[in-house]
């Protein structure tokens, strides 16, 4: 059985089809799922009513209490997971990453893991220079103009070792070898 780790950040946008995307990978797979969240994250899924739904669908989850607590890293290094997901990712997340900034629990857990075998998949929300629709937590489509500085933070993330960057949740599905067609 293939163990994740499932890292989850405050962004609202792509956590509603990033959500469903691990709830069908879950009910089409034996994976085991372990699912970590920054404070923020936390705060992000009360916003958007999803608290709820994490708790039932994913009951093996945490609650970031510090840089290194819960200590999730080492089992990352060690290779008791299969492969690290941080998805959606913010743009903060994505600027302390690639600057060596390792002061939440996602941001320590990309950090260390990266120094193992452990392969780390992150979704940033900020990828391409222009608009993007998204859906604000009372369901209304809103527009987010992407900035300039976070487009290329993405870029930079995609350079670092031991590190793939997705364009898309559905791309989640080839990372734990699911073919939709």
């Amino acid at each position: 059985m293939k163990r994740i780790a499932w890292g989850i950040t405050g962004s609202g946008d792509l956590i509603h089809e990033t959500y469903e995307t691990m709830v069908d990978v879950k009910k089409m797979t034996d994976l085991d799922f372990m699912v970590f969240m920054s404070k923020e994250g936390e705060t992000v899924m009360k916003w958007y009513r999803m608290w709820d739904d994490i708790q039932r669908d994913f009951p093996n989850f945490k609650t970031d209490a510090g840089p290194n607590s819960p200590f999730i890293a080492g089992p990352l290094q060690v290779g008791h997971y299969d492969l690290l997901l941080v998805a959606p990712a913010t743009a903060n997340t994505v600027a302390k990453i690639v600057n060596g900034i390792a002061d939440s629990l996602v941001t320590n857990t990309v950090a260390q893991t990266a120094k193992g075998d452990t392969p780390i998949y992150i979704l940033p929300v900020d990828r391409v220079m222009g608009t993007v629709k998204t859906v604000a937590p009372n369901g209304r489509e809103m527009n987010l103009k992407m900035r300039g500085v976070d487009i290329s933070n993405s870029e930079k993330l995609a350079q670092m070792e031991n590190i793939t960057v997705l364009n898309s949740p559905a791309e989640i599905y080839d990372i734990v070898g699911i073919k939709k067609s």
